[in-house]
């Protein structure tokens, strides 16, 4: 008799594998472990080799499990590929996509992508979530319970953007928000000089944002100045706003971004401090709903100028690689 592999048995070896913990690997599918482990035992008798080493304390790939998660990786890709292809299956289904923020606002990138992509595509259904931060949803997309996300793609692990895929969507200028008592937020621009001896909060204590944190600790470093303690971060308009007020430090954020009650946003000059947004997702995903923002990102992109560089800017060199390799140009100096 044929023996048939189904993806439910590869996506559970993947989540494993990148997880090298159960326990992990099941909360990510949403499964209990003990129905993970009893798929990692099927697998392993369908194939007829131990994928995996395990004692009390760890889980490690063997040998066979090594030189199957790459193709593992491949075989899921294409079963995505066909069904979305297909008139049924995923391309029927709505496209979830988290667009890298706890609030919304219509100045924001992702929003006006989403909503340009929206009109463009009405027969299809983008389902937004606003969890924020790309380093979660990295972990979300790898495990296929999301389909795109919005954000800083250099500033994940060399490994995760390794089996991610990305289009430089926009160079969103860096500001400083703060609360409206604070004794810089009259000043209509600052310049990094001008926040020595205040330290800036780079959402350091938020594990989802860890792209973000990257991006301000190497600002922060180029021009000498320290970063605030990192706190739990804050979730939503009214609680940004206490927040603010409680702890006091000027937070780094972007311009544009939605009024918070009793604070102010201020523009970072000299230089502009830029952040590369992307729209990432799986490598050879076809769905419809990619399709549309892609569209739409551009489209917004190339009315606008949202890739072209300011004069006088400041942005991380591999930032600086990535949108050069979407223009086909060599890399501009970064910071």
């Amino acid at each position: 008799m044929p023996r048939d592999l189904h993806p439910r048995l590869l996506r559970g070896f993947v989540a494993t594998a990148e997880t090298l913990h159960f326990g992990r690997a099941a909360e990510r599918l949403y499964v209990a472990q003990q129905a993970l482990s009893r798929d990692v035992r099927t697998l392993e008798g369908l194939l007829g080799d131990t994928l995996f080493v395990r004692t009390t304390r760890s889980v490690e790939l063997t040998p066979a499990g090594q030189r199957l998660l790459p193709r593992a990786r491949r075989l899921l890709a294409l079963h995505d590929e066909i069904l979305a292809e297909a008139g049924t299956g995923a391309a029927a289904r709505p496209l979830l996509l988290d667009l890298n923020s706890d609030v919304t606002g219509p100045d924001l990138t992702a929003d006006r992508v989403l909503q340009r992509a929206r009109a463009a595509w009405p027969e299809g259904e983008l389902l937004a979530r606003f969890h924020g931060g790309l380093a979660a949803a990295a972990a979300e997309l790898l495990a296929h319970r999301l389909d795109a996300s919005f954000g800083r793609f250099a500033g994940l692990s060399a490994p995760v953007r390794g089996q991610l895929a990305q289009l430089p969507v926009r160079l969103e200028r860096i500001s400083v928000m703060m609360a409206d008592t604070h004794p810089l937020a009259r000043r209509p621009v600052l310049r990094p000089a001008e926040l020595a001896g205040h330290p800036v909060d780079i959402c350091a204590g938020n594990p989802a944002t860890t792209e973000w944190a990257d991006l301000g600790a190497r600002l922060l470093r180029e021009h000498g100045l320290a970063a605030a303690e990192p706190y739990v971060p804050p979730v939503g308009l009214d609680e940004t706003a206490r927040y603010l007020a409680r702890h006091g430090d000027p937070m780094l954020t972007t311009v544009g971004g939605p009024k918070i009650p009793g604070s102010v946003n201020v523009p970072l000059v000299e230089p502009v401090p830029l952040c590369l947004v992307s729209l990432v997702h799986r490598p050879g995903e076809r769905h419809p709903g990619l399709r549309a923002l892609a569209a739409a990102a551009s489209e917004l992109g190339t009315a606008e100028s949202w890739l072209s560089r300011p004069a006088g800017s400041w942005l991380p060199a591999a930032d600086a690689e990535l949108v050069a390799a979407a223009q086909n140009t060599a890399p501009a100096s970064g910071g």
